[in-house]
Parts: structure tokens; sequence; C-alpha cells
């Protein structure tokens, strides 16, 4: 009875299309936005800002990117990680290198670098898909470890490509506490993630969606495949890099190419799969669990062994996390392939009729 559209009516093809056209949707976004920048800021302590939130948000920024080109192009990949560190590398040069630079701008070119390295490993997706475009993407995984480790000018001469960030600044406002880092983070996720719910409900996105049920049958009716594809890989690529430069700006402070592994681009995959493919708010669920998760498992599982009079040690609970959170995956995706999103659109369903049964 609380989510009905009764007596909310539409006068107007603007009022009919836009983003939230439910009134309750917009009450809660509204509200779930006031939580995150106002009441959260007031409560949370510093490890829930290092540990969860803050790797969280840059985390939902990187899935919202893989989302855009594997969720709704449909192009598999697996270099994921590969763009971030191209990102944050970028964003370095350009931070260390350019007197006076900002971080957002330099932010925005360290996602320009990554989105000219995305087009460049993204043109076998013109030719080939499915696997062997996941192992066209691999490449630039590896490409992006040897190239940081063996060109030190792109490490500012440092033999490991270990590099580090101080003084911090945005609009004159230093991000030296975790609430400024937190709340910079979290207004770059609003704003992309506006701009990409957009774009994604636009031509190009119903281009992306086109190619991906159908490349073939998207090409018979004019859809061009390479600039779909390209702008795709463009995209995504330069959301992924802009997240990269969050992550090793602001999360770590000092990174080495090791931080930005293919284990990286392994769990942002997870994220869409399990969050729901071609979903804004799948990026959301998806980083949600990847992340908040073996925190959870870590904090319950000695609390569990204790009660039954088990002392675990820290490679079994390591262990036990590893298990219980791969056996969580594979249930996720056996009872709602599509992902969370897909549960969560059913329960919205369901709440449109409730209390009656049909």
């Amino acid at each position: 009875m609380f989510y009905r559209e009764n007596g909310q009516f539409k006068t107007s093809y603007r009022s009919d299309q836009q983003i939230f056209p439910i009134a309750q949707d917009r009450i809660a976004v509204g509200l779930l936005l006031a939580v995150a920048f106002v009441a959260i800021p007031m409560f949370a302590s510093e490890y829930l800002y290092t540990s969860i939130l803050i790797p969280f948000v840059v985390m939902s920024l990187a899935a919202l990117g893989v989302n855009v080109l594997v969720g709704y192009c449909g192009q598999i990949s697996l270099g994921s990680a590969a763009f971030m560190a191209v990102g944050a590398y970028g964003a370095y040069n350009f931070f260390v290198r350019v007197p006076g630079m900002p971080l957002i701008p330099a932010l925005i070119l360290g996602g320009v670098c990554a989105m000219l390295f995305g087009i460049l490993f993204g043109l076998p997706s013109l030719r080939v898909k499915g696997l062997y475009l996941a192992v066209a993407t691999l490449a630039a995984q590896f490409f992006s470890d040897w190239m940081f480790l063996r060109i030190q000018w792109l490490t500012n001469d440092s033999p490991s490509g270990s590099v580090s960030v101080t003084n911090l600044k945005v609009l004159g406002m230093a991000l030296d506490t975790p609430v400024a880092r937190y709340l910079f983070c979290l207004s770059l996720l609003t704003v992309i993630a506006l701009l990409v719910k957009n774009l994604v409900r636009g031509a190009i996105g119903r281009e992306w969606m086109a190619i991906r049920d159908m490349d073939v049958a998207a090409a018979v009716i004019g859809i061009r495949p390479m600039y779909a594809k390209l702008s795709a890989f463009a995209v995504s690529s330069f959301i992924i890099g802009v997240a990269g430069g969050l992550w090793a700006f602001v999360h770590l402070g000092s990174w080495e190419p090791a931080a930005f592994s293919v284990e990286v681009s392994f769990r942002l995959l997870f994220m869409v799969i399990i969050g729901g493919m071609g979903s804004v708010m799948g990026s959301f669920f998806g980083a949600g669990f990847i992340v908040i998760l073996p925190i959870i498992l870590s904090r319950i599982l000695p609390a569990m062994g204790n009660l039954v009079g088990i002392e675990l040690s820290t490679a079994t609970i390591s262990h036990v996390e590893l298990m219980t959170f791969g056996g969580l995956i594979v249930w996720f995706l056996i009872v709602e392939p599509h992902g969370l999103a897909k549960l969560w659109s059913i329960g919205k369903q369901k709440l449109r009729l409730w209390p009656f049964p049909h």
C-alpha cells in the first residue's frame, strides 16, 4: 500500500521519462543521499571510513564503469584493473609534473589516459567476441604490469614502481581527514552515476544494448558496431580510470603496480555479475557484497568459533572466509542469475500489489 502509483498522473512526456517517475523512489533516493552526505559523517568512525565506506564508494564507481562495458554493451573484459592502473599513474604524472595542477583535473586527465588505453585494447572487439575478447583484454593487464615496472619515467624514476602523493586539496580544502576524503569520493560517485544513468537511457545506451542483444541485427537496422563498441570501451575505461585515481590518491596514498593486479579485475567482474548486469543499482549492490561481506565474515567467524569452544587461527579464518564467500557467490548465481538488482526489482513489484495476492 505504500508503494503505489495511484494518483500520480503524468501530464507530459518529460514527467513520464524522468529517472525516478514514481514519487516514492524520488523520496527514497533523497533520503539515501541525505544519510550518505549528512548522517554518516556525523556518526561514522575512522575505521568505518578507511575500511568500509571509502573502498565501497570507489569500488562502486569502478563497478559502474565495468557495467557500462559488460552489462550494457555485452563486451567481456578482464583488464579492468589495468585501466585503473593507467588512470592512477596518469593522474599521478599530471599531478607531480605540472606545477599547481589541481586534483580534480589530474583525475580527469588520468581518466582520459585510461580512455585512450581502453580504446586501444578495445579494437579487437571489432573482430572477436566472447572468450577471445576476454583474452585480448586480459593482455592489457599484463602489458600494464610490464609498462609500469619497466618504463621508469611513468613512475617518476622509481625502480620498483612505487609512488606516493601528499597534500591533496580540492578547491582550497585539504583532504587530510577521512570525512573529507569520503565526501569527495561520494560527490564524484554521485555525479558520474547520474551521468551514466542518463547516458544509458539515451540513444547511445540503446545502441549499446542493441549490440549486446544481437550485433548482427543491430548492424542491419543501421547501428554502427565499431562506433558503439569503441564508445562503450571509451566511457567504461574513463570511469574506471577515474576510480583508479581515487583508489590510489585517496584510499591508498602510496601504491605500486601490484595494487592493480588481475585479482582486482576478477573482483570487479564479480561485482557486476552478482549485483546485476545492465543495472546502475546493481553496481552498488555488487560492490557492497564484495567489499563488505569479507569484513563481516572476518568478524563473525571468530565469534562463532568461541561459542562452540573452538579457537580458530588466522589462517583457518582466512580459508573459511574464502570458502564461505565463494559458496555465497555460487548460491546467489543459482538463486538469481540476473543479480541482486533483479531481486530488488522483484521486491518492488511485489510491494506494488501488497497486501493483495495479485
